[in-house]
């Protein structure tokens, strides 16, 4: 059964760090790594994960993925390759996004505003939501991170 992990949080929180460091033998999936000026980019990932998920393959979703509207069409698809969906919640921390973008090359750096508009929708996801598994995502000192399950309290 592969594992669809799905990547919650702030620009900047470390999602693709973590990736690196946890979730490197996952398909990494991230419309960050789409050309700008491409289309359809929903599309395209949720193509993308379908490709990985029909060869069994492990797939990590890194993008902000803030609310259920953006979990739904991956949670979706994932059952309908049998995956196990594992979500990582990144609890928002504002003043530690706002360094590690500025520790970013200009090129992806996101506007302060952007980061505010996401933070507006971020939601903690539950099990109601669709996931079978949730882990709780704290950034530690040196770029390291400390992973706990996340008891299912509802909202």
């Amino acid at each position: 059964m592969p594992d669809l992990a799905i990547l919650i949080g702030l620009q900047a929180s470390g999602k693709t760090t973590f990736y690196k460091q946890h979730l490197s033998g996952h398909i990494h999936v991230s419309k960050d790594l789409f050309p700008r000026s491409a289309r359809r980019k929903q599309t395209r990932q949720l193509r993308l994960i379908s490709e990985a998920l029909s060869l069994a393959q492990d797939v990590a979703v890194d993008n902000t993925n803030p609310s259920p509207d953006e979990w739904e069409p991956l949670i979706t698809l994932g059952r309908r390759h049998g995956a196990h969906i594992t979500a990582y919640w990144f609890p928002p921390d504002v003043a530690l996004s706002m360094r590690r973008n500025a520790l970013r090359p200009p090129e992806i750096q996101v506007p302060d505003v952007g980061v505010y508009a996401t933070l507006k929708r971020l939601r903690r996801p539950h099990r109601s939501d669709g996931f079978d598994t949730l882990f709780t995502v704290t950034p530690t000192a040196h770029f390291a991170f400390e992973v706990r399950e996340m008891p299912d309290e509802e909202p």
